[in-house]
This record gives structure tokens, C-alpha cells and sequence, in this order.
């Protein structure tokens, strides 16, 4: 706590707002637990844990969102991530979140002058010509203008808002020791790796602070559609493309969300559909690499029924590995084969605890949900919904890098359903997934893993004499240890141990009897009750151990 308080000092009046926001929004209790309140006291900041009683009537998850909304870009950001993980929250705070728009006013221009002249060499209205000052659109990071090049090509310029790299940082900064207290503080957090979540986050948004980055993006996007003529992305002005501003083509089209407007100009809605649908899981499976989020607004129809994607900074990479992953799973909620989905969903809780007789059974009725209902009927977003909520009762997460993949899916469903009612996302899968799962058996492909586990091997065996060497000098320096787990072994131990007691008492008592049986026949000798006393000792003994033996076998069956 004490590190962390130091390391909070850095940006304590940050940290003051965020805690004064909270608390009014009726989180107090949240704020004491994490132990700000004691922070912000010993600094001599005292924070009245009052919430205002008009927003104490709203659900919790609505005056999260508010609290959200007030704390700014960051955190708005942040809750967009939040968005996406139905594994960790509930579908009601799902929508809540959903609900967070980044939307901000625009700065003025004459704000933005000093950057852009900075990144240009010289004065912006010097480059462009017809620089419109008032901007189209704005967002936390950066604002849109309009302009042309001096060769009269439409432009459109995104602006980064000035000083906003300083105040992003220390909300991560800020962000990341929350992450850690929370973590520390609230032990049931744990199973959600909030820290890890927030540190993909920060990495994610310093990559969308460089506008060159989406840039970069937008050519790779470019890059791997060159091939179809109907799929458009701007050209991007690398002369003047900076981490501060970024240059690209201006595409005049019809908005995503104007369907109207696209069939009064003729276009095919259902053929736009089917386009929108093949072209996000052609990123997802083959390419790899995706627009995170392919909601209407980063989308024009043009004409020729041709589609036009913008926005390219939030993206989501994949592994070979994955998209194996991914396309298993997809084939297998179509088949409804959950044995796959079970052992999908083990290799990605890793080290996680799983109760499996649960997750078994949670996983039948989820199928038997859509036992009777045809796949035209089904709505594949809705299924992955059930499924992470599945995960969620079962304290299973998604794979951060899948969290973003799963709301494009879902988002991409929703926008060809507006666009074709009869839009099933299934339809298009299938042929994306085979050609994933065929890939993975070609020979190439064989060869290409086959040689990767012969150069494991190889190098294995190469380093066998060099680590073989470091033992043995590591020996002779007396600094290598043996440890050995005995504890199976003495408990094996005790148990021979008394199994040979309990033979040899057995023995003894029999013995005993037969000794005892014998001397009774002999005449002569001391007498105890007209018997003779030794042979009636003899049967008492044996008595003895008899009893004694039969209790040490009862017991041992109680412990057992």
C-alpha cells in the first residue's frame, strides 16, 4: 500500500476526481475498500462519502455508466472495452455499457495550430487548400476536417486534440494501480485478471494515440483486399501522415446506417450484406488481423454495391493457433458438437479451477436450447452470448484477444440483419471455416509443423551437453539440490508398518488359543477354578489381543 501510495502522489489531483466522481455517483463503499479514502485523507483531502440522492434510485450498473461517462475519454474507452465482456458481466450492464458513445465537442482550430505546424513544417492552410475549420465529426482522440491537396484531391484530416497523450497516460497510469488494488483488495476479482485486462487496454489505446498506426493499418487492410474491387479503403497521404494528424482519401458514400437512403439509390442491401459478412471473416480466419469495430458508422455503401470501411485504429491480431481455435468453435456451435466446445473451453481457462460435471452440464442445456430450431432461425450472436454466459457462471473467461472478435461478430451480425432480414451469418461461415480446417491438413502445412518439431528436437538434443555441463559444474559448487516429495511414500510406509502389527498380533493371538487348547488337556499343574490356570491365562490373553485387534480394524475403516 505504501508503494502505491507514493506512486500515486504523481498524479493525485486525477486521482481526487475520479474518487469525488465515484462517490457521488453512490460508490463509496467501493472507494473505502480499495483504500483511496484512507490515501486521500492522510494527504488531508477528506472526501464526505455522500451520494447525490437524486441517481441513488438508479441500478447500480447505470450510475457505473454515468460515473463513466463524467470521467472522460479513458474511461469511456475503457467501458467500450468493458463492452465487449459478457464472459465477466451480466447482459443488463452489457447494454449499460453499450451505451457509452465517444463523443466530444470539437476544440477550436486555432487549438489545433500549433501540432499541425509543427507536423507539417509550416502553416496547414499552406499545404491544403479550401481547409475547412469547423470539424465534421469529433471524438476523444482526434477530430475530423475536411481539405483538399494542391492538385485539388478531397481530403479529409484527423486531428489529434492537443495535450491529450499527457492526460490519457495518467489515467492509465491511475488505471494501473486501480488494476493492482482491486486485484489485492477484492480476492473474487482475481478469476478476471483485471489487471491484465487493463494493461491490454492501455497498450491498445497508445496505439490508437498514433494516428500513423491507423495509417498503417488502413494499408495492410488495403493490402489484403487489393483483390476485390468491391471492398474499398482510403488511400492514405503518407507525406503528410504524422502521430499527430493523418491524411487519407475523402470517400463520398451512403452511411452505414442509411439503409433507406441505399435502396432509393438501387444498391442491393442483401448483396452488401453478404459482402459485409464475407469480408469480416475473411480478417477474422484467414488474415488474422481485424476491424475490432465494424458498427454502421465506419461503414459506406458506394456504388456498384460496393462497401467502404473506415475508423481503422481499434484492429485485433490473432494467432495461427487461435484461428485453428476459432474456427473449431465455430464449427462445432453449428454442428452442435459441445464435446469439442468442452475441451475448447478447458485449454482456455489454462490453470483456472473447473468444475466440469458443471460445465457438462451447463454446455447440454445450452444446446438443448437450440435442439429443435432451425439454423435459419438462429440468431448466431445470441448463441455466443449464451455461451459466454456459460464461461461467466462457470468463472471461465475469454481469451482477451477474443473478447474484441466475439463483439465483431456479434456487431456484424446485428448490421446484416438491418440490412437483410433473412441474413444468416451461418451461411458464410461454413465455407470460411472449412477452408481453415483444410488448410490445416495440407502438406505444407504438415511439413511446415513437422519441421518446427524436428528443430525443437534438435535444438533439445544440441543443448543436452551444454546443460549436462552446467549441472556437473553446478554440482561440484555444491549448489544443486535434490528435493524429494516423500510424502506418499511414509504414508505407504505407515500403513505396511501397522498391516504388520496387526499380522503379528493376529499370529500371537492364534497362538495363544491353540497353546491354551493344548495345556487345558495336560493333568497336572496349578489349577484356577477346578482348570488348570495356565491354559485359562492363555485364553484370556488371547481375549486381549483379539478385542484390541478387532477395534484397530474398526478404527482404521472409520478413518478410511
Amino acid at each position: 500500500m505504501i508503494r502505491e501510495t507514493v506512486s500515486m502522489m504523481r498524479d493525485f489531483s486525477r486521482l481526487r476526481e475520479i474518487a469525488g466522481i465515484f462517490i457521488r455517483y453512490g460508490w463509496g463503499d467501493l472507494i473505502k475498500r480499495l483504500g483511496l479514502g484512507n490515501i486521500l485523507g492522510r494527504a488531508g483531502n477528506v472526501l464526505h462519502p455522500k451520494a447525490a440522492l437524486e441517481v441513488m434510485h438508479l441500478p447500480p450498473e447505470v450510475r457505473v455508466r454515468l460515473a463513466i461517462q463524467e470521467l472522460g475519454p479513458t474511461f469511456v474507452k475503457l467501458g467500450q472495452v468493458l463492452a465487449t465482456r459478457a464472459d465477466i458481466f451480466p447482459p443488463h450492464w452489457i447494454a449499460e455499457f453499450a451505451k457509452l458513445q465517444d463523443k466530444v465537442p470539437p476544440v477550436p482550430f486555432e487549438a489545433l495550430l500549433p501540432e499541425l505546424e509543427k507536423s507539417l513544417g509550416k502553416s496547414p492552410f499552406e499545404v491544403f487548400r479550401n481547409l475547412q475549420t469547423e470539424a465534421i465529426a469529433g471524438a476523444s482522440i482526434a477530430q475530423v476536417h475536411y481539405a483538399e491537396l494542391q492538385d485539388g484531391t478531397p481530403v479529409v484530416l484527423k486531428i489529434r486534440r492537443p495535450n491529450i497523450r499527457a492526460t490519457i497516460e495518467a489515467d492509465l497510469r491511475l488505471l494501473s494501480h486501480l488494476g493492482r488494488l482491486i486485484e489485492s483488495e477484492i480476492p473474487e476479482s482475481r478469476r478476471f485478471q483485471p489487471g491484465k485486462i487493463i494493461g491490454q487496454f492501455a497498450k491498445s489505446l497508445r496505439k490508437e494515440l498514433d494516428l500513423a498506426a491507423e495509417g498503417r493499418n488502413t494499408d495492410h487492410f488495403a493490402e489484403h483486399f487489393k483483390d476485390n474491387p468491391r471492398v474499398v479503403f482510403a488511400k492514405v497521404y503518407w507525406d503528410y501522415t504524422t502521430e499527430n494528424l493523418l491524411v487519407m482519401e475523402r470517400i463520398e458514400g451512403i452511411p452505414g446506417n442509411g439503409m433507406a437512403r441505399a435502396a432509393e439509390a438501387g444498391l442491393d442491401l442483401k448483396s452488401l450484406a453478404s459482402l459485409g459478412a464475407d469480408v469480416v471473416l475473411k480478417m477474422v480466419l484467414i488474415d488474422g488481423f481485424f476491424h475490432a469495430d465494424p458498427h454502421p458508422g465506419n461503414v459506406f455503401f458506394l456504388p456498384g454495391n460496393r462497401l467502404a470501411i473506415i475508423d481503422c485504429g481499434m484492429v485485433g491480431r490473432i494467432t495461427n493457433e487461435r484461428r485453428e481455435q476459432i474456427a473449431d468453435l465455430l464449427a462445432s456451435l453449428v454442428s452442435r458438437d459441445y464435446q469439442t466446445i468442452l475441451n475448447i473451453l478447458i485449454a482456455w481457462a489454462e490453470d483456472a479451477p473447473i468444475n466440469e460435471t458443471k460445465l457438462e452440464t451447463d454446455l447440454d442445456e445450452f444446446f438443448f436450447n437450440y435442439e429443435n430450431t432451425p439454423l435459419k432461425q438462429i440468431s448466431f450472436g445470441k448463441m455466443l452470448t449464451d455461451l459466454t454466459t456459460v464461461m461467466r457462471e462457470n468463472h471461465l473467461s475469454v481469451p482477451s484477444d477474443l473478447a474484441m472478435l466475439f463483439k465483431a461478430l456479434i456487431t456484424l451480425e446485428g448490421l446484416g440483419r438491418q440490412l437483410d432480414p433473412d441474413f444468416q451469418i451461418v451461411r458464410h461461415l461454413t465455407p470460411f471455416v472449412k477452408q481453415v480446417i483444410v488448410a490445416r491438413y495440407k502438406p505444407a502445412a504438415l511439413l511446415k509443423r513437422g519441421q518446427r518439431g524436428l528443430m525443437d528436437a534438435l535444438g533439445l538434443v544440441t543443448s543436452l551437453p551444454r546443460d549436462v555441463a552446467r549441472l556437473i559444474k553446478e554440482a561440484r559448487r555444491g549448489r544443486v539440490k535434490i528435493e524429494f516429495d516423500m510424502k506418499r511414500l511414509d504414508h505407504f510406509g505407515h500403513q505396511l508398518d501397522h498391516s504388520t502389527n496387526r499380522l503379528t498380533l493376529g499370529l500371537l493371538t492364534s497362538s495363544l488359543i491353540i497353546g491354551s487348547s493344548i495345556v487345558m488337556t495336560v493333568k497336572g499343574g496349578p489349577t484356577l477354578f477346578g482348570l488348570p490356570a495356565f491354559g485359562l491365562i492363555g485364553f484370556f490373553l488371547a481375549s486381549l489381543f483379539g478385542l484390541w485387534l478387532m477395534i484397530s480394524i474398526w478404527r482404521s475403516s472409520r478413518e478410511d
